[in-house]
C-alpha cells in the first residue's frame, strides 16, 4: 500500500508541476503570440479593405465629374451637394492613403518575402504621393487606379490570378511608378 501511495503522490506533484509550468510559462507566451498574430491579421485585412476604398473612391470620381458651368440641368444646390459629396470623397483618400503609409510596416512586414514587401511599401509611399501631389484631380484618379489594381490582385486576388498576372501587373507597377516620378519607361 505504501507504494501505491508514494506513485500517486508523485504523479499528483508531477501534475501540480507540469500545470504550473504551462499556466505560467507556456500559456502567457501562446496568448501573446496569438495577439500578435491576430494584429498581423486585422493589418492585412485592412490594408485589402483600405484598397478596395480606394478602388471604389476612385471610381467614384470618374463617374460623378463636375458638371460644365453652363449645363443647365444642374442647379446650384445639385453643384453644391456633388462638389461637397467630391470632397467628402477625396477626404477618404486622404485618409486611406495615410493609413497605409503610417501603417506599412505592421502589415507589409507580415509576408515572408522581402521583394512582397518592398512591393506593398512602394505602393503605400507611391499612393500618398500622387494624393499629396499637385497634379490634376484626374490625374491623380487615374494614377491611383493604375497603382492599386495590380496591387491589390497581387495580395488579395485569386491564387490563378496571382500566377497569371505577375509579370504584367509587376510591369504596370513599375510603369507608373516611372510615370509619377517623371523617368522615361522601359517598354
Amino acid at each position: 500500500m505504501p507504494n501505491t501511495l508514494w506513485t500517486l503522490l508523485v504523479a499528483v506533484v508531477a501534475a501540480v508541476v507540469t500545470a504550473l509550468a504551462v499556466g505560467l510559462v507556456v500559456t502567457p507566451r501562446m496568448e501573446a503570440r496569438k495577439k500578435r498574430v491576430g494584429e498581423v491579421h486585422t493589418a492585412r485585412d485592412t490594408f485589402g479593405a483600405t484598397m478596395l476604398r480606394i478602388l471604389s473612391v476612385c471610381s467614384l470620381l470618374q463617374k460623378f465629374e463636375r458638371p460644365a458651368a453652363d449645363d443647365p440641368d444642374w442647379t446650384p444646390v445639385m453643384r453644391e451637394r456633388l462638389t461637397g459629396e467630391r470632397a467628402r470623397w477625396w477626404q477618404q483618400l486622404d485618409e486611406a492613403t495615410a493609413w497605409l503609409l503610417d501603417n506599412a510596416a505592421t502589415y507589409a512586414g507580415s509576408w515572408p518575402n522581402a521583394r512582397i514587401i518592398q512591393f506593398a511599401i512602394d505602393y503605400a509611399t507611391h499612393a500618398r504621393l500622387v494624393v499629396l501631389s499637385e497634379r490634376e484631380e484626374d490625374t491623380k484618379v487615374e494614377l491611383l487606379l493604375a497603382l492599386t489594381m495590380p496591387v491589390q490582385r497581387q495580395f488579395f486576388g485569386w491564387p490563378w490570378s496571382r500566377a497569371r498576372h505577375h509579370f504584367a501587373d509587376h510591369r504596370a507597377f513599375d510603369e507608373t511608378i516611372a510615370h509619377i516620378s517623371g523617368e522615361p519607361s522601359n517598354s
